[in-house]
């Protein structure tokens, strides 16, 4: 887009981001928090938290605010060199905060719950899912997002079987609930003397983390809570308390496991935050698939379903199945260059 395009779309989105109420939404937050029982306040965490992403979106706005009016200076001047580089600039954050209008979920500003599981295929599927969870590992550092490694079981020989990490950043869920689905390998298999190629599985889970305020309530006669000793190596470390929890929400039916915290008392939370991320994925899902309907699309490819294969073997491709987009530097991709898959599909979700 030309200069004059670009400054134009940056004041429409600054419009339609809403600025000036987010500007007197964190007044009203930050004269709050000056009264002398503002800690005392139920949801004065929460607000704090709402606080935080409020100023972070405003300084984003008011860089893009900035330059454009900086741009507009240089065109004005006829300073063309300076009006191209502050253009580059300007296009950048632009195309940041635009993406952050196709983000408006229920739950897509939360942090995440990122889940790794083998499929079928014993040893290289569970090598394959040790592949995966390196892949977004390298992805959050990429991003730069704080990230929790939480635990993961290892795989009898190699691999492993599941792991889990918490991110920890606004808009978590809403950038990574497309990765959700089965990726698919094909490569020649390491462990096999004859170089065969082989087809490997793993399954991505991202669940939404939902805030203490969220309005999704769970009785407690629909929970059913069993304690049983967490697994350790033998001798001095093993658990000789019944620490492992495992939890049934009776209506549903989905049982969650939790064995990677040292207390009960840990463990329990985290099942109960793990139960409430599913039924608020399950929520979530029920709206999408009743729009799709709606628009007359009975099928959303984006949940449960084969997203993304990654050959190695015979040539070089990974390519996303919904969004056809596609890339031979399929190195980079497994060393967590994931942006154009999950940029492409929050756009391709929205249309």
């Amino acid at each position: 887009m030309d200069h004059q395009e670009l400054i134009n779309n940056c004041q429409k989105l600054l419009i339609d981001s809403g600025i000036s109420q987010k500007r007197a939404e964190i007044a009203a937050i930050e004269k709050a928090s000056e009264q002398e029982n503002f800690w005392q306040m139920e949801d004065a965490q929460n607000k704090m938290q709402v606080l935080s992403a409020l100023q972070k979106e405003v300084k984003s706005l008011e860089k893009i605010e900035q330059l454009s009016s900086d741009l507009q200076a240089a065109l004005d001047l006829e300073l063309a060199e300076e009006a191209a580089k502050i253009s580059k600039d300007l296009e950048k954050v632009f195309k940041e905060a635009e993406l952050k209008q196709y983000l408006s979920g229920k739950y897509d500003r939360s942090h995440a719950i990122l889940s790794i599981h083998s499929g079928q295929g014993g040893t290289e599927a569970m090598d394959w899912a040790e592949m995966i969870k390196r892949m977004y590992q390298r992805y959050f550092e990429r991003k730069a997002w704080k990230y929790r490694f939480v635990g993961e079981t290892r795989g009898e020989d190699a691999g492993i079987k599941e792991a889990i990490f918490e991110i920890e950043e606004n808009y978590a869920y809403g950038y990574l609930k497309g990765e959700q689905g089965t990726h698919r390998l094909v490569r020649q298999s390491p462990f096999n003397a004859d170089n065969l190629r082989q087809t490997s599985f793993a399954l991505v889970e991202v669940l939404p983390i939902l805030d203490q305020q969220n309005d999704l309530e769970i009785k407690d006669g629909d929970l059913e809570w069993n304690f049983t000793r967490a697994g350790g190596a033998g001798g001095q470390s093993v658990n000789k308390t019944n620490s492992a929890v495992e939890l049934t929400h009776l209506p549903s039916q989905i049982t969650v496991k939790c064995r990677e915290e040292r207390s009960q008392i840990q463990n329990r939370e985290r099942a109960l935050k793990m139960l409430k991320a599913k039924l608020a994925k399950i929520e979530e899902e029920k709206f999408e698939s009743e729009l799709q309907t709606a628009k007359g699309q009975h099928q959303n490819a984006s949940w449960g379903t084969q997203i993304r294969n990654y050959v190695l073997h015979p040539y070089q491709l990974v390519k996303d199945t919904r969004t056809q987009v596609e890339t031979s530097q399929s190195a980079e991709v497994l060393d967590g260059d994931l942006d154009q898959f999950v940029l492409s599909f929050i756009r391709y979700g929205k249309n």
